[in-house]
């Protein structure tokens, strides 16, 4: 069938229309998408370009395909409710490819994440000599297990009694459990041994010598109180340590005793790391020391799994192997017995060297990953949606729609600083110390010594790949006075917002009770002050079984979450939940002084403005969960802090409120390392750390060291290439010899 201009009504669909779309901070969002184009939506953090994208369009592709499954089949998928929007019209399918880092235990590998490991164990399976099993013999996540016993059941109308048996091969390692790594408690870290329990030898957060947790060890009287902890019997160590719970008599109560180290491992040790009170978090980092697992030497696999190979390589080996190297050894293999399987395992493995990614291994864990946000790709686009004009309740609407060219006349922000070009500083900081790094062998690092200078920026460089990472991320953490601001996920549900994980609320409920001559737990929608027909979530939820969840306003609290009683109190005018509802900016204003202010105005200083106190986490983006937690880590003076590329999700025009903030840490006496690729904060930097000359184990090794203006200068780097051609000092292009990698420029910091 063909319309009136002669095309087929099945060629017609050349644009998704979107109609109305209000999810967030979307504001009756009208646009139409072209196909079969690269589309690049734009515009300040916060302005709703995820809400729109991600949270719209995607997500009514996902909720449409999980419709056409059976009934049966949708009970067990998660229920996608239809985003807030009039109308989606021609909507195609979506792969979702998005800032969140890949859902990674200490279990997940590239290659387990990417089902390139299931295809290597069933290749070992089949070829691997001796033969010890099916693929799950090559399973670090499957043990190895047997049992044996009776069932009864009925037959002929007669109760039977049968003998089965069992038994799983895999290829777990028994000691640990197919991590890698088994841990260990430096008991140093627990107790000051030259000292006595009564005197405080207890160095654990929270244990102080006139509290209960330690009265339970002074008055238990398996201990002497006034004896050394060097000096303990064999016995009084092991009890004090490690003994196994029991009831005692402390000042005529019955309580629990237990050695401190299952006392710990159970309340701090187990417990999920991020939920943890930032100076729990720093004695648990402290405590707990990872080695390879001295069993299997870190493979994860057993003896039998490591036992059979092809050729000379085992399962271990294959997985290790960069994956440019295992492509090599894969195309040595011949065998038509297992040529389909072959033929797509080598698919999968040209794919990784395909996007760049051949410099990793199977056996890498996936939580190691950095994910990289490119500004160049707006260059690149054949259609523009710019969304703005600012952030929050001042983003949401649609600013340009058209080509790149367009874009840079439009006016908007984004086409404002398009262009935007960062110069080298004139001068530097001078350091006041350095952090020695010797021999650094992680991941593809060779040996690596450097200094990294304090009291100054320092940018560390490199492709991906590089080693910044591995060199950073391996050797600093663990070291006294350094703050870790990473990419990992904030932990947190539609309860948690940011006035609750940056422990702002405390003061806030403070505030209101004080004012009000009442409980500060009355002003929380988790507990007492909570609305009893909605428990404090805002919203009714009905579970409709297998079909999607509907969630409405909730009337009798109008989705404030607290009750009537509480919504009565006033602060200067305001209620809790009129105070929730405010904007950080607006927020530090209501607030001028006092601590609530000092971590409003951290938010704002990391561009974090717009966002409302009572914002649920879960509803931010990758680049402002980190941007929060920054914020939360600056209370502290003369640290060493540790970004992992905090520019990742910024707009262009907040990359220079972001080298401000960086500054401004410097300035207040702290010591800044930031790993990046952006090419502005590489060139605001008082001295560079480049890793290279490639990736994998083409990388691993220090190529340049120096101030930004000599590595411009140099241009002995790939990075030096590139920033010279982005601050303007080169107009060639780069150059052949660049790409072969230079030799490494000798100088101290």
């Amino acid at each position: 069938m063909a319309d009136d201009t002669g095309t087929h009504i099945a060629d017609a669909h050349d644009v998704i229309r979107v109609i109305g779309a209000r999810e967030n901070n979307l504001k009756n969002v009208d646009v139409e998408i072209p196909k079969r184009r690269l589309t690049v939506f734009t515009g300040v953090s916060g302005s709703g370009k995820s809400s729109l994208v991600f949270g719209t369009i995607a997500s009514e592709s996902q909720r449409l395909i999980n419709e056409t499954y059976p009934t049966f089949v949708q009970q067990f998928m998660a229920q996608l409710n239809r985003p807030d929007v009039d109308g989606l019209e021609n909507v195609s399918p979506a792969i979702i490819v998005d800032q969140e880092r890949m859902g990674a235990n200490a279990r997940s590998t590239v290659g387990t994440a990417t089902d390139a490991h299931a295809m290597l164990r069933m290749l070992f399976s089949r070829l691997g000599q001796p033969h010890v099993g099916s693929p799950q013999a090559f399973s670090f996540n499957i043990p190895s297990v047997s049992g044996a016993g009776a069932m009864t059941r009925e037959k002929n109308g007669k109760s039977v009694q049968e003998r089965r048996s069992f038994e799983i091969t895999g290829g777990m390692c028994p000691r640990c459990e197919g991590l890698g790594e088994v841990s260990d408690i430096d008991l140093d870290e627990l107790v000051d041994r030259d000292k006595t329990l009564a005197d405080g030898a207890i160095t654990i957060p929270g244990y102080s010598v006139d509290g209960w947790l330690v009265r339970i060890f002074t008055e238990s009287g398996f201990i002497d109180p006034h004896k050394p902890v060097k000096e303990f019997t064999e016995t009084e160590h092991h009890d004090f340590f490690y003994k196994e719970p029991v009831k005692v008599k402390v000042q005529n109560m019955s309580m629990t005793y237990e050695g401190i180290v299952p006392k710990i491992t159970k309340s701090m040790l187990q417990k999920d790391r991020e939920a943890l009170q930032p100076h729990i978090r720093a004695f648990v980092d402290r405590a707990v020391k990872f080695q390879p697992c001295p069993d299997c030497g870190g493979t994860r696999l057993n003896d039998g799994a490591r036992s059979s190979k092809i050729g000379d390589v085992n399962i271990a080996d294959a997985a290790a192997m960069q994956i440019t190297d295992l492509a090599a050894w894969l195309d040595t293999i011949d065998d038509p017995a297992v040529a389909p399987l072959l033929a797509t395992l080598r698919r999968t493995i040209a794919s990784f060297i395909d996007i760049g990614l051949g410099y990793l291994s199977l056996d890498r864990s996936a939580g190691t990953l950095v994910v990289e946000h490119k500004p160049e790709v707006i260059e690149m686009a054949d259609h523009i949606v710019d969304l703005g004009p600012g952030a929050g309740r001042a983003g949401g609407e649609v600013q340009y729609v058209g080509d790149v060219a367009g874009l840079r006349t439009s006016g908007t922000v984004t086409g404002r600083h398009l262009d935007d070009r960062a110069r080298v500083k004139d001068s530097v900081r001078t350091h006041t110390g350095a952090v020695e790094i010797r021999g650094a062998t992680r991941h593809n690092l060779r040996g690596v010594d450097v200094d990294v200078p304090l009291g100054i920026l320092t940018v560390v460089t490199g492709v991906a790949g590089s080693g910044k990472s591995s060199l950073i991320h391996g050797s600093l953490p663990d070291r006294e006075g350094v703050v870790v601001v990473d990419q990992a996920p904030i932990k947190g549900n539609r309860r948690s917002g940011p006035a609750t994980y940056t422990g702002l609320m405390d003061a806030v409920r403070a505030a209101f009770a004080k004012a009000n001559g009442v409980k500060p737990g009355l002003f929380s929608a988790n507990s007492e002050g909570a609305c009893i027909a909605c428990r404090g979530l805002g919203v009714i939820i009905t579970t409709l079984g297998f079909t999607q969840t509907v969630e409405t306003l909730c009337e009798v609290c109008d989705g404030s979450g607290f009750s009537d009683t509480v919504l009565e109190y006033r602060l200067n005018g305001k209620n809790i939940a009129e105070v929730l509802a405010m904007s950080a900016t607006e927020a530090a204003d209501f607030f001028p002084t006092g601590t609530v202010h000092t971590t409003l105005t951290r938010m704002i200083d990391v561009g974090l403005g717009y966002i409302t106190l009572g914002q649920a986490l879960t509803t931010l983006s990758g680049g402002e969960r980190q941007r929060l937690k920054l914020a939360i880590s600056m209370a502290k003076k003369g640290v060493v802090y540790v970004l992992d590329e905090p520019t990742t999700g910024l707009h262009l025009a907040d990359v220079e409120a972001m080298l401000g903030l960086l500054d401004r840490l410097v300035d207040d006496g702290n010591s800044v390392i930031v790993i990046e690729h952006h090419q502005a904060v590489m060139a605001h930097a008082d001295w560079i750390i480049d890793l290279g000359p490639g990736a994998g184990h083409d990388g691993g090794r220090i190529v340049f060291e120096g101030t930004p203006a000599d590595l411009v200068a140099a241009r002995s780097t790939l990075t030096g290439e590139h920033l010279a051609a982005y601050v303007g000092a080169c107009a060639r292009p780069v150059s052949a010899r660049c790409r072969r990698g230079a030799g490494r420029r000798a100088r101290g910091p």
